[in-house]
């Protein structure tokens, strides 16, 4: 690795270091995570435009109660069956693909670079539809190629980034900040100071901004 390549590598780090919650309105999300992929299909509706943060849902979760976002099995017919529900009450696919090769780490990598990008939707979007529409195992490169072409992500550095182990790190950071702030399931939103978790959180998420933005709306002229 050359000079100039260690230089750059340190500075893409202290440009996000000691920064990982933003205070503005964001959706935290892991690419592995099939709570995760539900709620990314309706963030756009819900919400609009806003800051997608890719995490590491084993530093948020409570171990007993997700095992399918990467942690361990003892509840994992448990949060299949609440997966499911989900799926059939948002009226989405759901397909269980076998046990990622990596276990999510090189397609949580893939998506934080996709993030620094300003492509984490398109890419979450993607990725999420091949796992849980097609069954595909989201660490092979082949999946995280074809999540890079559909999201306009260039394939090389995508997959690089994929293979960056101290991403690890930082997407844990992310998940223990949202763990201070009270955030117990993902995928999350924040509006400024307030936070929501869960499938559930994002419905509650939207019916507050929309609640904030029709009390902005001017009153309508009488008579």
């Amino acid at each position: 690795m050359a000079m100039g390549d260690v230089i750059d590598l340190q500075l893409r780090r202290a440009r996000r270091v000691h920064a990982p919650i933003r205070q503005s309105s964001a959706y935290y999300f892991d690419v592995s995570c099939p709570m995760s992929y539900l709620a990314s299909e309706r963030v756009e509706r819900a919400l609009g435009q806003v800051d997608w943060i890719a995490v590491d849902a084993s530093a948020v979760v409570d171990p007993g109660a997700a095992p399918e976002c990467g942690l361990g099995a003892p509840s994992l017919d448990h949060a299949r069956a609440q997966a499911e529900l989900h799926a059939r009450a948002l009226r989405l696919p759901l397909v269980w693909p076998e046990r990622f090769s990596e276990g999510g780490a090189r397609a949580r990598r893939a998506a934080s670079f996709a993030c620094e990008l300003g492509a984490g939707a398109p890419f979450a979007l993607a990725a999420g539809r091949l796992a849980y529409c097609g069954g595909f195992d989201l660490d092979d490169p082949e999946t995280l190629a074809e999540a890079a072409a559909a999201s306009g992500v260039p394939l090389t550095p995508c997959l690089e980034a994929a293979a960056e182990h101290w991403r690890d790190d930082e997407l844990r950071e992310i998940g223990r900040s949202l763990w201070a702030q009270g955030v117990r399931e993902l995928p999350a939103v924040a509006l400024g100071e307030h936070w929501f978790g869960g499938v559930t959180g994002l419905m509650a998420a939207g019916a507050r901004l929309r609640d904030v933005c029709a009390a902005r709306q001017p009153l309508a002229p009488v008579g």
